[in-house]
């Protein structure tokens, strides 16, 4: 099964250690995060706007999945990765991108708006990814 994905949550996953807007929204991310690092052949599309991930938004939370900001953010991270929406590749193909065309210190402008920024796991995950170590394995008690 394809995962759709839009461009700010590929590095949203880089950085992803069980963190969540709700119950649903993490259990959904933790599956999503586990299936790509188990299986980085995992093919995803790369789309705009809402996403696989964007599915399991708390429908009791101010929803920004449609916000502009949300999609600029989606564009400067497709650009800085050389991808376009509709690309159709395996998550290890984003992940060599991230790990030569993203640095831990460009996250702060990647993601100026981003509610998570400042917990710094999204420059842990890309200097993770940018060693070539892949996605983290999460701690047992976040797995689903």
């Amino acid at each position: 099964m394809e995962i759709r994905l839009r461009g700010h949550h590929l590095l949203c996953l880089a950085g992803y250690r069980g963190m969540g807007y709700s119950p649903d929204f993490t259990r959904n991310m933790t599956a999503l995060y586990e299936r790509l690092r188990n299986s980085p052949s995992s093919l995803v599309t790369l789309v705009e706007g809402p996403d696989d991930l964007c599915r399991c938004y708390p429908e009791d939370k101010p929803n920004h999945c449609r916000e502009g900001r949300v999609y600029d953010r989606d564009q400067a991270v497709l650009t800085r990765l050389g991808f376009t929406p509709g690309a159709r590749i395996a998550w290890q193909e984003v992940m060599q991108r991230m790990q030569l065309s993203v640095t831990p210190e460009d996250i702060p402008q990647l993601c100026t708006s981003c509610p998570w920024r400042s917990y710094g796991v999204c420059e842990e995950g890309v200097a993770r990814i940018a060693s070539g170590q892949g996605l983290a394995p999460l701690p047992d008690n976040i797995k689903t």
